[in-house]
């Protein structure tokens, strides 16, 4: 992401870097530490990000390994069906799926705490944006199919795009097993 000074003192654009592919585009809208690095400090969550989709298209099931993730999702624009799978062991909700319709009518956000699996379908073309209390580790993802027969998913338009990382996912059972 790059940082451009204004023509007003401590006015500062943040340009981020998208990534394109056949679904839409991801970028990061916000990232704390670069934005420390200039002297802004907009509290404890630490990227903000957004994705576009196509209609159809699924993102998910993901989550990370470790501390996990927390996050506040929203959709600044089209309607997603947004679906969480509670990873958490020790929680009296492990295993069960919950899903919500978040859109740009509503404005309802989503604050998914850390441990969750998640992953949404885009209803219509819709960008759904994210803050996350943490910096994207890479090596800590970890995915499980949306089509999973365990988890049983209810998605509720044809699927029209996923990525590789996403078709190929893991079972359900296997994220288990390493819990």
């Amino acid at each position: 992401m790059e940082v451009r000074t204004s023509s007003i003192d401590g006015v500062l654009v943040f340009v981020p870097t998208p990534h394109t592919d056949d679904r839409g585009f991801f970028t990061r809208t916000f990232d704390t530490a670069i934005g420390a690095e200039h002297g802004v400090d907009l509290g404890a969550l630490a990227q903000d990000s957004q994705s576009r989709s196509r209609a159809g298209t699924i993102r998910g099931m993901h989550g990370r390994r470790g501390a996990g993730e927390a996050k506040l999702v929203r959709v600044a624009h089209g309607a997603v069906h947004d679906v969480l799978v509670d990873a958490r062991p020790h929680s009296p909700t492990f295993g069960v799926v919950a899903s919500f319709r978040l859109d740009d009518v509503d404005h309802h956000h989503l604050y998914v705490p850390a441990g969750l699996l998640h992953g949404f379908q885009a209803i219509s073309d819709a960008d759904v944006c994210y803050r996350i209390d943490r910096p994207h580790a890479p090596g800590e993802d970890l995915g499980v199919a949306h089509d999973d027969p365990d988890l049983a998913i209810t998605w509720p338009v044809e699927v029209t795009a996923i990525s590789e990382r996403d078709r190929t996912a893991g079972s359900w059972k296997d994220l288990v097993a390493t819990l």
